[in-house]
């Protein structure tokens, strides 16, 4: 078989002139996980033609290459329960532009009443991956003048933010004419089409084309199709608009081999530029998986992948660690592959600079980080975490954006504070944070936002005497005995300012300058107990392994600072693993003398060999926080 690579002149046109229209799905959810956060992938799929094996299955996968069979490679929802003939086939699974809601689609079909024997598509909609609602969308039943439909096969969902509805595609021949891919718009609850299927993709040479699989990039939609009884190989087209009827039909055949396949999914590795088409080799009972960068040459990957399983016709997720712990959770984690249940970290994904709060208003812990993952330091939202139980924790969304929210600042978020005041007779929450290297405030009513700018920063100087550093890393601490407010910031120095009762300004006569000594570095943190302040912070650089945290004590909130002989609090335990532990803050559980340190450290395991990159793909994590019977603050034993 000839392979022809390379998109057409006028293909080439369409990416220069659309590129700017950079795709968001995946980067702008409100809640959920960013592409930075997953860490495993979920690939859906049935197993064969006999009746038992046309059932939904699942398998993980924490690199993208080796996969392992959930449930012992038993289906995970009974196929007599969810579709009209008694078997499922060619599951498509969907996160939700939410990014906390998933959908699937199957081919309502069992092999076993003829290939022209089904009329029908199950639709199915999950919060968890677990539990599925679903309903029978039966085609010829639903819409008048489909009398002669003789199958629908391979449903797939993409949204299109164009109108911002779920799109569900699939094939249907009628009669003895082609196959076509056909569309419809699914209803908001994803029970219904909203209205009667429309023609979305047929070659211009007239034949019959199956199993589309669309995917996005760069502003443009990739369409990947099996050309049915005309060389049964997989061909490409491209839109720029899913509904137009635009299709720029790309030369050659994508699949990498000689033989039949059917049944493509192409899907994006976590944390890379590559993706990964694999596609059913069914003649040979085997899968074939592919790479690829520009979605048009590929390269045969097989010697990479490993399965336990045998899978026919599915796709790929990706998942975050939490997900997956879910999955495993309810199916147990597959012989042969580690899915540590550890402790910490405590947030699912990569997070760093992590400032924590009980909020009396709603009884709820909340940690408030940078939201890390982005080559140096470039992050540019804040989101906010909340939890019960200090153990799970729920991801509450972005609560400032700076591209959209600050007017003064769009870049390198980082390294937020946030303190609850009781504001006649209701609470105000004030979040300050650090915004293109100078701190600014917001403010809120609730806890978890949406947060106000106050329009300017709030630091944007250096103290008297202050030559170098940055104006970054901002603590807040209310003084229990005079009930004043105090605003602690600076990277390579430590400043001081009392916040005026606005608590959006402070009282530039009181800054003064209280650098410990020379270990500190940034991140400062204040607390009071039995009459003491602690003072703690960072050492060394946050892209260092050392990274570590010390701390002082005063009589006052201005110090002086007081060093003590043995101050070193959290470092690293390479024989855990754990590097990198720095930048912290803390927190007492209301009414008891008991506390807490939520901190960051390098990814575990990865982070250690990632050079530089480790200070930026970091993860938050929690201990035990334990004072000895003379106020001394004991080292912290950091966990797994």
């Amino acid at each position: 078989m000839k392979k022809e690579y390379g998109c057409t002149r006028l293909a080439l046109l369409i990416t220069l002139i659309t590129g700017f229209l950079a795709n968001s799905f995946g980067q702008s959810y409100r809640y959920g996980p960013a592409d930075k956060d997953f860490a495993g992938y979920l690939f859906a799929y049935f197993k064969g033609n006999a009746v038992e094996d046309e059932a939904v299955c699942f398998a993980i996968s924490t690199d993208g290459y080796t996969y392992r069979a959930l449930n012992e490679n038993k289906p995970v929802m009974d196929s007599k329960k969810i579709s009209s003939t008694g078997g499922v086939r060619d599951p498509h699974i969907l996160r939700g532009e939410d990014g906390r809601s998933f959908y699937m689609v199957l081919t309502d079909m069992t092999s076993s009443k003829g290939w022209d024997s089904n009329r029908a598509m199950v639709l199915l909609k999950s919060d968890d991956l677990l539990h599925w609602k679903h309903t029978v969308i039966n085609i010829q039943q639903r819409y008048k003048g489909h009398d002669n439909l003789k199958r629908v096969w391979a449903p797939q969902t993409i949204y299109d933010s164009t109108v911002g509805k779920y799109m569900i595609y699939w094939s249907m021949q009628h009669g003895n004419g082609p196959d076509i891919i056909y569309y419809a718009y699914a209803n908001s609850a994803f029970t219904d089409l909203e209205a009667e299927p429309k023609v979305l993709f047929r070659p211009k040479n007239g034949k019959s084309c199956i199993d589309g699989d669309i995917i996005s990039k760069n502003g443009l939609f990739y369409l990947f199709y099996k050309t049915e009884g005309d060389g049964n190989g997989i061909k490409l087209a491209i839109t720029d608009s899913l509904t137009s009827g635009k299709w720029i039909e790309q030369p050659g055949y994508k699949q990498q081999t000689r033989d039949a396949v059917e049944g493509s999914s192409i899907f994006k590795l976590n944390h890379s530029d590559k993706y990964i088409l694999m596609y059913d080799v069914y003649g040979k009972g085997k899968y074939q998986f592919c790479e690829t960068v520009d979605l048009d040459r590929f390269k045969v990957i097989d010697q990479d992948v490993k399965m336990d399983f045998h899978p026919r016709h599915g796709s790929v997720i990706p998942v975050t660690r939490k997900e997956l712990k879910a999955l495993t959770g309810r199916w147990g984690v597959p012989q042969g592959m580690e899915i540590t249940m550890r402790k910490n970290p405590v947030l699912d994904g990569f997070y760093a600079d992590p400032d924590v709060l009980y909020s009396n208003k709603t009884r709820k812990y909340y940690i408030y980080p940078t939201s890390d993952g982005f080559d140096g330091w470039g992050g540019y939202y804040f989101k906010a975490f909340s939890s019960g139980d200090l153990t799970n924790w729920t991801d509450e969304g972005i609560i400032l954006d700076l591209k959209k929210d600050v007017s003064w600042g769009n870049r390198n978020a980082w390294a937020p504070a946030i303190t609850e005041k009781k504001v006649k007779g209701g609470y105000k929450y004030y979040y300050y944070f650090t915004a293109a290297q100078k701190i600014g405030v917001a403010v809120s009513d609730g806890p978890s936002g949406p947060f106000a700018d106050s329009g300017k920063p709030l630091i944007d100087f250096k103290p008297e005497g202050v030559k170098g550093g940055q104006e970054i890393d901002p603590a807040v601490f209310n003084d229990p005995k005079s009930g004043k407010s105090y605003l602690y910031w600076g990277n390579g120095y430590l400043a001081v300012a009392e916040l005026n009762k606005d608590m959006i300004s402070v009282k530039r006569n009181t800054v003064r300058v209280l650098t410990p000594d020379k270990t500190f570095r940034e991140g400062a943190y204040v607390i009071y107990r039995n009459g003491t302040y602690y003072f703690l912070w960072s050492e060394d650089d946050t892209r260092s392994e050392n990274y570590r945290v010390r701390y002082g004590t005063s009589r006052s909130p201005l110090g002086p600072i007081d060093i003590p002989e043995n101050n070193l609090i959290l470092q690293k335990d390479p024989s855990l693993g754990i590097y990198g532990t720095g930048h912290c803050s803390v927190l007492k559980i209301p009414g008891k003398d008991e506390w807490y340190i939520v901190y960051h450290r390098f990814n575990y395991p990865d982070g250690i060999h990632m050079g530089d990159a480790a200070g930026f793909n970091r993860e938050v994590c929690m201990d035990r926080l334990f004072f000895d019977s003379k106020g001394s603050i004991l080292p912290v034993v950091p966990t797994l």
